[in-house]
């Protein structure tokens, strides 16, 4: 069921165009998984007929390229580049002996809401996805990053709008479809490069879910952060 009350305002956008902080180099980073190609396949299908609903009711999309769909764990934002080695040792902590996943993405919504909607998204059913993003935020948490204020809410980005617009009469009739199934064994690392025409996410490292026979033993320092999240708006901001 498409929650057109006011879902979450949850969207995870790595692909926002923040200044990067002046002095040690560093990268723009988000932890998520990429959704099997056959949900790929069945989400670009509908976005299609969205894509013409939405040209008819004259609202300006930029639509997400189907090789990018992908659910967000955990949006990280501007990290040293000496400091991605840390990060990647706490996922694997995060992530050791966590068994194979598998969730379903169905239905169609928009944050924050349909009725005033900046970007079109994807469900993702609640279960397992969920624990495995609670894991992920303890981790990063746990080596400086700041907290997430707001609940997890598995989705997979379609498109965001050029401007806010009602978009209820355009999404309800395509709302309740079901796409398929995404199996899991891991997460990966992203970094959010920002093109002349849309942006590319390029896996730094990808953990599996397995037990780690050792533990890589690092000495490192705290973690430089952006103050901004996911969505580019300043901590505390109240969708």
């Amino acid at each position: 069921m498409a929650d057109d009350k006011k879902p979450p305002a949850d969207d995870r956008k790595p692909d926002d165009k923040p200044v990067p902080p002046a002095g040690p180099p560093g990268r723009r980073l988000f932890v998520g998984v990429r959704v099997s190609v056959q949900t790929a396949n069945a989400l670009a299908s509908t976005t299609e007929s969205l894509a013409r609903r939405m040209r008819d009711a004259g609202i300006d999309v930029k639509w997400v390229a189907p090789v990018n769909y992908h659910a967000t764990l955990k949006f990280l934002g501007w990290t040293r580049e000496d400091a991605i080695g840390a990060v990647r040792d706490a996922l694997v902590g995060a992530v050791t002996g966590v068994a194979p996943i598998k969730f379903r993405t169905a239905r169609l919504g928009a944050f924050p809401s349909l009725e005033k909607a900046s970007v079109l998204w994807a469900g993702v059913e609640a279960g397992a996805l969920d624990a495995l993003a609670s894991r992920v935020e303890q981790a990063m948490t746990g080596i400086g990053y700041s907290p997430e204020t707001r609940a997890f809410h598995g989705h997979v980005t379609l498109g965001r709008l050029r401007e806010t617009r009602p978009v209820k009469e355009v999404v309800l009739p395509l709302s309740e479809q079901m796409f398929s199934d995404t199996r899991i064994d891991g997460v990966s690392l992203f970094e959010s490069e920002t093109k002349s025409s849309s942006s590319v996410y390029k896996e730094i490292h990808r953990i599996s879910f397995k037990t780690a026979e050792s533990a890589l033993e690092r000495q490192t320092g705290a973690v430089e952060l952006v103050d901004e999240t996911d969505d580019g708006w300043p901590r505390g901001h109240s969708h």
